[in-house]
């Protein structure tokens, strides 16, 4: 089921503290907060979706072993002006001068 995001409105009309709902979509919006009986709004979200462009995909494609396997060299920063080797063929370590 989705999960939706309400906002509660305020009475001067802006929207206050938000929630999530898991709802089925068949179901009615909400127009009431189910704790509170606060007047609420559905507050429209970009969707949540996976697949190559997600930031899982992203963080895969930019991981060490990925890298390596890649032919790409990575340093990772260490202390003032160091550089360690985390990826790939090169000296184990820099430093800036």
């Amino acid at each position: 089921m989705p999960t939706y995001v309400y906002a509660v409105v305020k009475p001067d009309g802006s929207l206050g503290e938000h929630f999530e709902v898991i709802q089925k979509m068949s179901d009615p919006a909400l127009t009431k907060h189910p704790e509170t009986g606060a007047p609420v709004q559905k507050v429209l979200q970009a969707p949540m979706l996976g697949g190559q462009h997600s930031e899982a995909a992203d963080k895969r494609k930019t991981s060490d072993a990925n890298l390596d396997r890649l032919g790409f060299t990575k340093y990772q920063k260490v202390g003032d002006g160091k550089y360690e080797k985390t990826a790939g063929v090169g000296p184990k370590s820099i430093t800036r001068e």
